[in-house]
């Protein structure tokens, strides 16, 4: 059973590899646009252009609230809009006849207001407000997120609450230690499939500050 074990393992990390090296065009993901300002160790002081956003609000647990918002966010990119758009997780931007494909982007965040968790898709860049199709799902909707400044801390690992916490506990210290003055609460954004190994995803922690 260990030597059965120990060759699943090898034979799952080989895989991975060798998709992230020869496979990366076809999982590439555009991913969100900041400049950073500062940057010390794992942190960074980061400002973020206006951008577009998908977003659904879900009420539960931290760990379990972001499966569902990301499966309505999904259907919406999927197809389950007005126009009937498919918008690709892995594609890049192609046209096929009535439909346009569209790569994905990245990350997923999810943050706290008003008791429920706001989670977002960020949405393709060569969109506007007036080109994206509108959400056939009513709890879904289309939303110009303004400049902002946030501080970061990025990690690998797994998605669970406590590793969360760990981080966001390390960032406000960072900020508090800065004297910088926190204008929101803290973002959780993760930038890759769940199917990626724990070791290799990138998460992040965002706390938004005054300029």
């Amino acid at each position: 059973m260990k030597t059965y074990r120990y060759h699943y393992f090898t034979l799952a990390i080989l895989c991975t590899v060798l998709s992230l090296l020869t496979g990366n065009q076809a999982m590439a993901i555009e991913k969100a646009k900041y400049d950073v300002v500062e940057s010390d160790l794992e942190f960074e002081i980061r400002r973020y252009a206006p951008q577009i956003v998908a977003e659904t609000f879900v009420e539960g647990e931290f760990e379990k609230v972001g499966n569902e918002g990301f499966r309505r966010l999904y259907d919406y990119i999927s197809g389950n809009n007005r126009k009937k758009e498919s918008i690709s997780m892995t594609a890049p931007v192609t046209q096929e006849g009535e439909s346009q494909k569209i790569a994905m982007t990245a990350p997923v965040n999810q943050v706290r207001e008003n008791n429920k968790w706001r989670i977002t898709f960020l949405m393709p860049s060569n969109y506007s407000m007036e080109e994206l199709p509108e959400p056939l799902d009513d709890r879904v909707v289309l939303k110009e997120d303004p400049e902002r400044i946030f501080a970061a801390i990025k990690y690998s690992g797994t998605w669970s609450k406590a590793r969360y916490v760990e981080k966001k506990s390390l960032l406000e210290d960072f900020i508090a230690g800065r004297g910088l003055k926190v204008s929101g609460e803290a973002i959780w954004a993760r930038y890759d499939p769940p199917f990626m190994p724990w070791f290799l995803r990138r998460n992040e922690v965002l706390i938004p500050i005054e300029n």
